[in-house]
């Protein structure tokens, strides 16, 4: 299929109040949304009357610690936990994808693989995982750990991870489930497997005990694009969620990451690379930049410098001039490499003093940020998709409701004007609809029937 026959995929990654930070101060945000259902259950459904793929949910399992100063001045302490949310949002919905964020570092795999097998059961076969390896010292201290794992051992354990869930998927058949009344047989206990692992760092038996998942696996997404995370995707991904601030950097990562499909036995058609997009939409230039510059003075300048020092990996700027560069010579952090060394060639790229760091971070946290008229955006929406920088895009309103809403008004009927965009959902599932394949079941190690005997 070429290029100009495709159509490219959206998520809506939903930040409670909207990804910009200070977004939740703007008129046009639901200041209780980290704690308001039905201001989910609104943006849900309006994301599916658009026929985007699917919502995308970010998580973290501390209040970090870095933030105890700004903390009362964002939106961010409180949240509804992801799996929980979506599962309710399943309920009101039909079609659209429910796309959770759950760390590989603070869980373990059996958990994981339930939850999710679940959640796709929920939503007839809507659920999809964005895998993580979390980055905080404060989630750490959540879990009995004095200090967070090295960045290598946290990939190192999320690759065993990954394996040890999509074989607890495949623990049972896709027919084991009889049902037969009259003979009084449940299931066919030859179709129940064990996954029987053994590795460095779980030891999982199994079986699940929830029926396989509608979908066969849900969706595995991932986020990393360090080197790790992009080995990691290259194996596992099915959809990467990634950020990039230009046209030549998205397609230097989407065919790097595409040619290293070849050694896992995968074709580039099974990974689908969506970049963030945080899109401010106005009917003329003027009344975009208006917006974006009523946005940015909303920041308040404590809460800059503290996002800033975050995507740095915690780093102390307070002792340096707000209008100063960016010190030389900074110490890559334990934590979120991809995102220090992203923010960092902006600042050298661009001559951005800390001032003008903290507020291109705070609108969109190093993603690619645009605002314009819908005919600009959706111009520069297609070269990216054109030119091989990006299958679809992650969509990141500033504020929600208000900006999802300016983008399903004014920039989708552009999309589908130029046959970028579908207009009706191409099947049921989340993996229908992105050209996914259902992957087959895979026999791991003995049957049940040898494995857990007849009485266990």
């Amino acid at each position: 299929m070429s290029t100009a026959q495709k159509k490219l995929k959206l998520g809506a990654f939903l930040q409670a109040t909207g990804h910009h930070v200070a977004g939740w101060r703007h008129p046009r945000s639901q200041a209780d949304a980290g704690q308001n259902i039905a201001h989910y259950r609104q943006i849900a459904q309006t994301a599916e009357r658009a026929k985007f793929d699917a919502l995308f949910l970010a998580d973290g399992v501390a209040i970090r610690s870095h933030d105890a100063e700004t903390l009362h001045l964002t939106s961010r302490a409180a949240t509804f936990e992801p799996l929980t949310l979506l599962s309710a949002l399943s309920q009101v919905t039909e079609h659209i994808g429910l796309v959770a964020t759950v760390s590989t570092t603070y869980n373990e795999p059996y958990h994981v693989a339930r939850k999710f097998a679940s959640l796709d059961h929920l939503s007839n076969g809507r659920a999809g995982w964005n895998v993580v390896t979390s980055w905080s010292e404060s989630e750490a201290h959540n879990f009995n750990l004095d200090k967070h794992p090295e960045h290598a051992a946290r990939y190192e354990r999320a690759e065993e991870f990954v394996d040890v869930v999509r074989g607890l998927w495949d623990s049972w058949e896709d027919d084991a489930f009889r049902f037969d009344q009259a003979e009084g047989v449940h299931f066919d206990f030859e179709k129940l497997h064990a996954i029987n692992h053994k590795g460095k760092h779980f030891s999982v038996r199994g079986p699940l005990n929830v029926a396989r998942p509608v979908q066969g696996h849900p969706v595995v997404v991932q986020a990393g694009s360090s080197g790790p995370g992009q080995e990691l995707a290259a194996r596992t991904a099915e959809v990467i969620f990634t950020a990039q601030q230009s046209l030549q950097d998205a397609q230097s990562f989407y065919s790097g990451l595409k040619s290293r499909l070849d050694k896992y036995g995968r074709n580039p058609d099974e990974l689908k690379i969506m970049p963030g997009v945080f899109p401010v939409v106005g009917r003329s230039e003027s009344e975009a930049q208006e917006k974006f510059e009523e946005l940015q003075s909303l920041i308040h300048p404590t809460v800059g410098l503290s996002l800033l020092q975050q995507h740095l990996g915690g780093i102390d700027l307070s002792g340096y001039p707000l209008d100063g560069p960016l010190p030389d010579n900074l110490q890559e952090p334990n934590g979120t490499k991809s995102r220090f060394q992203l923010v960092t060639a902006l600042a050298r790229r661009e001559n951005l003093s800390i001032r003008q760091l903290y507020l291109r971070v705070a609108t969109a946290r190093g993603h690619w940020s645009i605002h314009g008229t819908p005919e600009s955006i959706v111009d520069r929406l297609e070269e990216w998709f054109v030119k091989g920088g990006a299958d679809g895009f992650n969509i990141m309103p500033p504020t929600l409701p208000g900006g999802l809403d300016d983008f399903v008004e004014l920039v989708l009927p552009e999309l589908r004007r130029r046959d970028l965009f579908r207009t009706e959902y191409e099947g049921r599932s989340l993996r229908e609809n992105l050209g996914l394949a259902r992957p087959a079941h895979r026999i791991y190690q003995q049957s049940g029937a040898d494995v857990l005997g007849r009485v266990a």
